[in-house]
């Protein structure tokens, strides 16, 4: 999700950079040219928005007829390759389905890398309309076959997809890596505090940091004006530092930037967006077929919680399939606890398992 550490422990302990571990890495999974496939840098346009996205499309050389999906990244300022701590699980994921056959694309958020757009006000109903033209773009390759085009969206992705799946008839199946499917207060608030577990912090301090936080949900969730939203969750911070003398912030901030800088996460157009948007109701209309992937020690979108929705859904949409892959993490990475320090020293991008279930049930459908 959009960050690691967020808003739960921001009245308590400032926690170490995830960046602040060794420096030498090994990401084995990362391909290296020259691929054994087509691949192209691209653009296309957004003409909706003025927006131009980079990408880079890959097939299988010579092919046609093919079945192709866009890849869409989760949250935060991600390029084409989703490059994050050294791995780039998107340019894996590309490479092992364009192997197995299925063209993909995959391109730079708007505003970020090659794309043009601005970032900082961009929503996920933004990013769907990216989406949109991304699969106009596929359907005028000469190389893919127009009924055979999907999507594969990772976290806030997962979110996405549906959005796009919902209003597109082009759109003939999705795959959810780690897909939200409860509303997006109730979220942050439940990764927060398995975060905050797998950190070390006490049970006090994490019923503490809950019960704040909730309050400033509900205070940035209410339809009032932002500047009153603003007023108000002044009001409700200062009295909070009031009524509990005993609560840290950051040593590099004064109170009053500390204060600034939560104000401005719940105010932002993309928190304002995704903590009142309910994926329920959107997967609710979905009739396509969905296999949605879910790590068992994924501490961001945790899998109890989400998948027992999709499975309820389920029910009465045969073409759902959800599964539960033993100790991976959010990243789809083989983990032992799931928490985000982990991230950074495994050396898996992706896991084999994620990566054959896709593949499979791609070919399947």
């Amino acid at each position: 999700m959009r960050k690691f550490t967020l808003c739960i422990l921001l009245f308590i302990l400032y926690t170490p950079s995830l960046l602040s571990q060794e420096s030498k890495l090994n990401r084995p999974q990362t391909p290296i040219e020259p691929y054994p496939y087509q691949s192209e840098n691209v653009t296309f346009e957004n003409t909706t928005d003025g927006v131009r996205l980079a990408g880079t499309f890959t097939y299988p050389k010579g092919a046609d007829n093919l079945p192709a999906v866009v890849l869409i990244s989760g949250s935060g300022p991600n390029d084409r390759d989703c490059d994050y701590l050294e791995h780039k699980p998107f340019l894996v994921i590309a490479d092992f389905l364009t192997k197995n056959g299925i063209a993909v694309l995959r391109y730079d958020k708007r505003g970020i890398g090659q794309s043009t757009g601005d970032y900082a006000t961009a929503t996920s109903a933004d990013f769907a309309r990216d989406v949109e033209f991304a699969i106009s773009y596929l359907k005028n390759r000469k190389e893919i076959n127009k009924n055979k085009i999907g999507l594969i969206g990772h976290s806030e992705g997962g979110i996405i997809a549906p959005m796009v799946a919902e209003k597109s008839k082009d759109v003939r199946y999705i795959i959810l890596m780690a897909g939200p499917t409860i509303k997006g207060d109730k979220l942050l608030l439940l990764q927060d505090r398995l975060i905050s577990q797998s950190l070390g912090e006490s049970e006090s301090n994490i019923a503490l940091a809950e019960k704040l936080n909730a309050q400033s949900y509900a205070i940035a969730n209410d339809s009032i004006s932002i500047e009153n939203i603003k007023e108000n969750l002044r009001a409700h911070i200062k009295n909070t530092y009031k009524v509990n003398p005993g609560l840290v912030k950051p040593e590099t901030m004064s109170e009053d930037e500390f204060i600034d800088r939560e104000i401005k996460f719940y105010t932002d157009n993309w928190t304002q967006f995704y903590i009142r948007y309910d994926p329920e109701k959107m997967l609710e209309k979905v009739n396509i077929p969905v296999l949605a992937l879910f790590g068992s020690k994924d501490l961001q979108v945790p899998p109890t919680e989400n998948a027992q929705i999709l499975e309820r859904l389920a029910k009465d949409k045969k073409n759902f399939q959800i599964t539960i892959i033993p100790n991976l993490n959010h990243l789809f990475q083989e983990c032992e606890t799931g928490s985000p320090r982990e991230y950074k020293r495994i050396e898996q991008t992706v896991s084999p398992i994620a990566l054959n279930k896709m593949a499979n049930w791609i070919k399947e459908k």
